[in-house]
Protein backbone atom coordinates (compact mmCIF):
# COMPACT_ATOMS: atom_id res chain seq x y z
CA UNK A 1 0.00 0.00 0.00
CA UNK A 2 1.73 2.86 -1.05
CA UNK A 3 0.88 6.67 0.26
CA UNK A 4 1.92 10.23 0.74
CA UNK A 5 3.63 10.43 4.12
CA UNK A 6 4.44 13.91 5.79
CA UNK A 7 7.22 13.29 7.94
CA UNK A 8 7.51 16.36 10.51
CA UNK A 9 11.03 15.63 12.71
CA UNK A 10 13.61 18.35 13.31
CA UNK A 11 16.59 15.81 13.70
CA UNK A 12 17.71 15.57 10.33
CA UNK A 13 20.00 12.37 10.97
CA UNK A 14 16.40 11.11 12.17
CA UNK A 15 14.27 12.14 9.39
CA UNK A 16 16.94 10.72 6.83
CA UNK A 17 16.38 7.01 8.63
CA UNK A 18 12.95 6.88 8.42
CA UNK A 19 12.64 8.83 5.02
CA UNK A 20 14.69 6.06 3.70
CA UNK A 21 12.46 3.20 5.57
CA UNK A 22 9.28 4.81 4.12
CA UNK A 23 10.74 4.66 0.75
CA UNK A 24 11.82 1.28 1.04
CA UNK A 25 8.42 -0.37 1.55
CA UNK A 26 7.26 2.11 -1.30
CA UNK A 27 6.09 5.20 0.16
CA UNK A 28 6.50 8.87 -0.89
CA UNK A 29 8.00 10.51 1.58
CA UNK A 30 8.24 14.85 2.67
CA UNK A 31 10.55 15.81 4.92
CA UNK A 32 10.15 19.06 6.98
CA UNK A 33 11.56 20.52 9.86
CA UNK A 34 9.63 22.57 11.87
CA UNK A 35 6.18 23.57 12.69
CA UNK A 36 5.45 25.81 10.40
CA UNK A 37 6.73 24.44 7.17
CA UNK A 38 4.65 21.00 8.35
CA UNK A 39 1.89 22.92 8.25
CA UNK A 40 2.14 24.60 5.06
CA UNK A 41 2.90 21.59 3.37
CA UNK A 42 0.02 19.95 4.47
CA UNK A 43 -1.99 22.54 3.24
CA UNK A 44 -0.73 22.29 0.09
CA UNK A 45 -0.76 18.57 -0.78
CA UNK A 46 -2.47 17.01 2.24
CA UNK A 47 -0.52 13.77 2.80
CA UNK A 48 -1.89 10.38 3.62
CA UNK A 49 -0.08 10.21 6.72
CA UNK A 50 1.53 13.15 8.91
CA UNK A 51 4.09 11.85 11.22
CA UNK A 52 4.70 14.57 13.24
CA UNK A 53 7.23 15.23 15.87
CA UNK A 54 5.94 16.78 19.01
CA UNK A 55 9.04 18.95 19.66
CA UNK A 56 9.36 21.51 17.02
CA UNK A 57 10.56 24.71 16.32
CA UNK A 58 8.35 27.53 15.27
CA UNK A 59 4.99 25.52 16.04
CA UNK A 60 4.86 22.30 18.41
CA UNK A 61 3.41 19.31 17.17
CA UNK A 62 0.48 19.52 19.37
CA UNK A 63 -0.17 23.23 17.62
CA UNK A 64 0.55 21.77 14.16
CA UNK A 65 -2.41 19.08 15.02
CA UNK A 66 -4.95 21.18 16.43
CA UNK A 67 -4.79 23.35 13.60
CA UNK A 68 -5.13 20.90 10.52
CA UNK A 69 -7.87 19.25 12.54
CA UNK A 70 -9.56 21.99 12.01
CA UNK A 71 -9.80 21.57 8.60
CA UNK A 72 -9.18 17.96 7.62
CA UNK A 73 -8.98 14.39 9.04
CA UNK A 74 -5.83 13.47 7.95
CA UNK A 75 -4.36 10.50 10.03
CA UNK A 76 -1.46 11.75 12.46
CA UNK A 77 1.32 9.73 13.92
CA UNK A 78 2.52 11.62 16.71
CA UNK A 79 6.14 11.43 18.03
CA UNK A 80 7.73 12.58 21.16
CA UNK A 81 10.64 12.14 23.55
CA UNK A 82 8.15 13.25 26.47
CA UNK A 83 7.00 10.21 28.32
CA UNK A 84 3.97 11.84 30.61
CA UNK A 85 0.10 10.71 30.78
CA UNK A 86 -0.98 14.24 30.45
CA UNK A 87 1.40 14.78 27.12
CA UNK A 88 -0.65 11.60 25.75
CA UNK A 89 -3.83 12.22 27.06
CA UNK A 90 -3.51 16.03 25.11
CA UNK A 91 -1.71 14.93 21.76
CA UNK A 92 -5.26 12.47 21.35
CA UNK A 93 -7.67 14.59 22.51
CA UNK A 94 -6.27 17.38 19.56
CA UNK A 95 -6.92 14.41 17.12
CA UNK A 96 -3.74 11.86 16.93
CA UNK A 97 -4.14 8.74 15.98
CA UNK A 98 -0.90 7.27 17.25
CA UNK A 99 1.40 8.66 20.05
CA UNK A 100 4.89 7.18 19.23
CA UNK A 101 7.86 7.63 22.39
CA UNK A 102 11.41 7.95 22.15
CA UNK A 103 13.49 6.05 21.97
CA UNK A 104 12.16 3.85 19.02
CA UNK A 105 13.10 1.80 16.68
CA UNK A 106 12.60 2.79 12.66
CA UNK A 107 10.62 -0.97 12.26
CA UNK A 108 8.45 0.13 15.56
CA UNK A 109 7.37 3.17 13.58
CA UNK A 110 6.75 1.43 10.00
CA UNK A 111 4.65 -0.98 12.07
CA UNK A 112 2.79 1.88 13.31
CA UNK A 113 2.60 3.37 9.85
CA UNK A 114 1.29 0.15 7.94
CA UNK A 115 -1.30 -0.71 10.80
CA UNK A 116 -2.60 2.73 10.48
CA UNK A 117 -3.30 3.09 6.86
CA UNK A 118 -4.45 -0.01 6.79
CA UNK A 119 -7.04 0.42 9.45
CA UNK A 120 -8.44 3.61 7.80
CA UNK A 121 -8.84 2.34 3.92
CA UNK A 122 -12.18 -0.22 3.44
CA UNK A 123 -11.66 -3.01 1.39
CA UNK A 124 -13.44 -3.14 -1.47
CA UNK A 125 -15.89 -5.85 -0.44
CA UNK A 126 -16.70 -3.75 2.47
CA UNK A 127 -18.64 -0.98 1.47
CA UNK A 128 -21.96 -1.35 3.89
CA UNK A 129 -23.62 1.49 5.46
CA UNK A 130 -24.11 1.01 9.05
CA UNK A 131 -27.85 2.45 10.55
CA UNK A 132 -28.01 1.99 14.20
CA UNK A 133 -30.92 4.58 15.81
CA UNK A 134 -29.89 7.78 15.09
CA UNK A 135 -26.29 6.91 13.46
CA UNK A 136 -25.28 6.41 10.07
CA UNK A 137 -21.91 5.50 9.41
CA UNK A 138 -20.90 4.92 5.35
CA UNK A 139 -17.75 3.44 5.28
CA UNK A 140 -17.22 3.75 1.88
CA UNK A 141 -17.38 7.59 1.61
CA UNK A 142 -16.00 7.79 5.48
CA UNK A 143 -19.21 9.40 6.61
CA UNK A 144 -20.88 9.82 9.42
CA UNK A 145 -24.04 11.11 10.70
CA UNK A 146 -26.06 11.55 13.54
CA UNK A 147 -29.58 12.32 13.18
CA UNK A 148 -29.33 13.24 9.66
CA UNK A 149 -26.37 16.35 10.44
CA UNK A 150 -22.63 15.52 9.55
CA UNK A 151 -20.29 14.34 11.90
CA UNK A 152 -16.47 14.81 12.14
CA UNK A 153 -14.18 12.34 12.80
CA UNK A 154 -10.69 11.50 13.32
CA UNK A 155 -9.71 8.41 11.77
CA UNK A 156 -8.97 6.76 14.77
CA UNK A 157 -12.79 7.86 15.90
CA UNK A 158 -14.24 6.14 12.73
CA UNK A 159 -12.38 3.69 13.02
CA UNK A 160 -13.82 2.47 16.04
CA UNK A 161 -17.40 3.91 14.98
CA UNK A 162 -17.15 1.59 12.22
CA UNK A 163 -16.39 -1.60 14.11
CA UNK A 164 -19.02 -1.42 16.28
CA UNK A 165 -21.74 0.20 14.04
CA UNK A 166 -21.10 -3.06 12.44
CA UNK A 167 -21.76 -5.29 15.11
CA UNK A 168 -24.30 -3.17 17.63
CA UNK A 169 -24.97 -4.54 21.31
CA UNK A 170 -21.78 -6.48 20.95
CA UNK A 171 -19.70 -5.36 23.98
CA UNK A 172 -16.12 -4.68 22.89
CA UNK A 173 -13.16 -4.54 25.44
CA UNK A 174 -10.91 -1.90 25.15
CA UNK A 175 -7.96 -4.04 23.52
CA UNK A 176 -10.80 -4.94 20.35
CA UNK A 177 -11.16 -1.55 19.94
CA UNK A 178 -7.64 -1.18 19.82
CA UNK A 179 -6.89 -3.58 17.40
CA UNK A 180 -9.47 -1.24 15.19
CA UNK A 181 -7.03 1.79 15.68
CA UNK A 182 -3.58 1.68 15.70
CA UNK A 183 -2.09 0.39 18.00
CA UNK A 184 -1.35 2.21 21.52
CA UNK A 185 1.85 1.47 23.69
CA UNK A 186 0.02 -1.01 26.18
CA UNK A 187 0.26 0.89 29.33
CA UNK A 188 -2.02 3.42 27.61
CA UNK A 189 -3.79 0.82 26.32
CA UNK A 190 -7.19 2.01 28.38
CA UNK A 191 -6.85 6.01 28.59
CA UNK A 192 -6.58 6.08 24.61
CA UNK A 193 -9.87 3.93 23.60
CA UNK A 194 -11.20 6.22 26.41
CA UNK A 195 -10.52 9.06 24.87
CA UNK A 196 -11.74 8.62 21.57
CA UNK A 197 -15.13 7.59 23.34
CA UNK A 198 -15.26 10.63 24.83
CA UNK A 199 -14.58 12.54 22.07
CA UNK A 200 -17.34 10.25 19.57
CA UNK A 201 -19.93 11.11 22.95
CA UNK A 202 -19.00 15.09 22.46
CA UNK A 203 -20.53 14.32 18.37
CA UNK A 204 -22.83 11.84 18.18
CA UNK A 205 -24.72 11.87 21.81
CA UNK A 206 -27.25 14.93 22.18
CA UNK A 207 -26.43 14.82 26.23
CA UNK A 208 -22.60 13.69 25.98
CA UNK A 209 -23.04 13.21 29.89
CA UNK A 210 -25.68 11.06 29.86
CA UNK A 211 -24.91 8.91 26.04
CA UNK A 212 -27.75 6.78 25.33
CA UNK A 213 -26.17 5.32 22.10
CA UNK A 214 -22.64 4.80 23.06
CA UNK A 215 -22.73 3.32 26.38
CA UNK A 216 -20.29 2.15 29.02
CA UNK A 217 -20.01 -1.49 29.67
CA UNK A 218 -18.76 -1.39 33.44
CA UNK A 219 -15.28 -3.32 33.99
CA UNK A 220 -15.51 -5.05 30.32
CA UNK A 221 -15.72 -2.40 27.65
CA UNK A 222 -18.44 0.03 25.08
CA UNK A 223 -21.38 -1.00 23.38
CA UNK A 224 -23.21 0.95 20.65
CA UNK A 225 -27.02 0.85 20.36
CA UNK A 226 -29.98 1.77 18.72
CA UNK A 227 -30.92 3.86 22.09
CA UNK A 228 -34.23 5.76 22.83
CA UNK A 229 -34.23 8.09 19.51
Amino acid sequence: MCAHVLLAEDDARQAEVLRRYLESEGHEATVVHDGEAALASARRRPPDLLVLDLMMPKLDGLQVCRLLRQESDLLVLMLTARSGEDDLLLGLDLGADDYLTKPYSPRELMARVRTLLRRVRVAPHDTGVCRVGRLTVDEARHAVTAGGMPVDCTPGEFAILAAMARQPGRVFTRGQLLEHTSGIDRESTDRTIDVHVMNLRRKIEENPRRPVQLLTVYGVGYKLIAGGH
